[in-house]
């Protein structure tokens, strides 16, 4: 599974042989949830407040590049790293 980006102990993940709708994996700490690219809705797991926060900060910050990665994960199994938060 590999780690596009890392802020603040928020790991962000996209698995090979990943499926539709285009969506990313977040771990912090004990917790990790599946995200939605474009809604942001959560459709797994959990996070706590402030981990979700930030991680939805990042989303909207990125999303374009986060598509993207998305795409090339699923054709190609290759990821564009994407810049965390500052």
């Amino acid at each position: 599974m590999p780690t596009i980006s890392t802020f603040y102990g928020i790991k962000i993940y996209l698995y090979p042989n990943d499926h539709y709708p285009s969506h990313f994996h977040v771990k912090y700490g004990e917790f990790s949830a599946k995200i939605d690219i474009i809604t942001g809705a959560i459709s797994q797991g959990k996070l706590p407040p402030k981990a979700r926060t930030l991680t939805e900060e990042w989303r909207i910050i990125h999303q374009k590049e986060l598509l993207e990665s998305f795409e090339l994960m699923v054709k190609y199994h290759k990821v564009k790293k994407i810049e965390g938060l500052e």
